[in-house]
């Protein structure tokens, strides 16, 4: 992983304001310019010139461990995080800090992402999903939200998903309804439309280059006014959520992903002591784990080595940790949908938290 063989030649220059970055000229020239030694393996790194804008670069610059001092630990990370294993457990188990793993988590989120988005390049739409909404908490429980997910229900392929931060419901004491009261004066209501704007942003991108659609939900009020604004028609199934989620339930492939996603997240348990201080950071541990239900974990335990991906058709073969680190993405050559892009710049702001920090690093893609 991350290593290049003799002969290795770069895809494009890394420049974001060359021609050759995004391919809109042909017959890129570069220069070998020699080479630098470090310490760990591939001791020996070839240095490269873009002969068009002058940009000097090396083969580490396309290693999706570009700049990282310990990179041997991103496969650890990415295994833990969809081990069910928080960041101090992992912190102590790889020997290093917490903010490391921190930041380390945040930075395959955002490779999953463009990962993601990468893989769907050309596919058409599904002409069927089924989405709901995953309710759990950031920083305390009178922060909840809800993580908007949609599935594919022949394939199991997670789609995508978004965020919804909600208002703290359900039995409370008289002091907690106080400190509700007092948090809002404070730092102001939630947004009572975010649930019916979270999943119309859903909406939007998976019905793309589509007029109609079937989508299966539950009854929640705000999925028909989320259906009602998009452009798409949606011939919408609903089932109740009083009814036995087993496998003759229609919403059974979104009720397996939110059974995934809590076994496999040790801060979506539901008596936890490791629950996300951000849904920031809860977006881009989802975000690694789409892409592990995707291409890495088998569609059935102990059915034929078949991934969701392969029956999506993304894939011809189980994917490895190797694989979804085996190759730098750009931000600037993957176009992410909104909602997307603010998770991968950090802009999504947990109001009780006085600092909320966000991706500015350079190097840190």
């Amino acid at each position: 992983m991350n290593t290049r063989r003799p002969g290795w030649q770069p895809p494009h220059c890394p420049n974001p304001n060359c021609n050759h970055h995004h391919g809109l000229a042909e017959g890129w020239r570069y220069k070998r310019r020699g080479f630098f030694l470090r310490r760990i393996r591939p001791y020996r790194i070839q240095r490269f010139t873009c002969l068009t804008c002058g940009r000097n670069f090396s083969s580490q610059t396309f290693s999706t461990t570009y700049w990282q001092k310990r990179p041997e630990l991103d496969p650890k990370i990415l295994l833990n995080t969809v081990g069910c294993m928080a960041n101090r457990q992992g912190a102590r188990a790889l020997l290093a800090a917490p903010s490391t793993i921190d930041r380390h988590i945040a930075r395959l989120g955002r490779h999953c992402m463009l990962l993601h988005m990468k893989l769907l390049e050309g596919m058409p739409s599904p002409a069927e999903i089924v989405f709901d909404g995953f309710e759990s908490f950031e920083l305390s429980q009178y922060y909840p939200f809800h993580h908007n997910i949609a599935v594919e229900p022949d394939n199991g392929f997670f789609l995508y998903h978004t965020d919804s931060p909600l208002r703290r419901k359900g039995r409370m004491t008289e002091v907690q309804k106080k400190r509700r009261e007092e948090l809002e004066t404070e730092l102001g209501r939630p947004d009572p439309k975010a649930v019916q704007n979270g999943i119309r942003d859903l909406l939007e991108f998976v019905t793309r280059g589509r007029t109609v659609i079937t989508g299966r939900s539950d009854e929640h009020p705000a999925y028909k006014r989320a259906i009602a604004e998009i452009r798409c028609r949606v011939r919408h199934h609903v089932t109740s959520s009083k009814d036995h989620r087993d496998k003759h339930n229609p919403l059974w492939e979104v009720n397996l992903a939110d059974l995934m996603i809590r076994h496999s997240t040790a801060a979506h348990k539901r008596e936890t002591i490791a629950w996300v201080k951000r849904r920031q950071s809860s977006a881009e541990r989802l975000s690694i784990f789409m892409v592990w239900r995707n291409l890495m974990k088998r569609r059935w335990e102990k059915g034929p080595a078949v991934s969701s991906g392969m029956l999506k058709g993304v894939t011809d073969r189980l994917w490895k940790v190797s694989d979804i680190l085996g190759e730098r993405i750009f931000r600037t050559r993957v176009e992410l949908p909104e909602v997307w892009a603010r998770y991968y710049e950090r802009s999504v702001s947990t109001v009780g938290l006085g600092s909320n920090r966000r991706h500015t690093l350079k190097y840190a893609y």
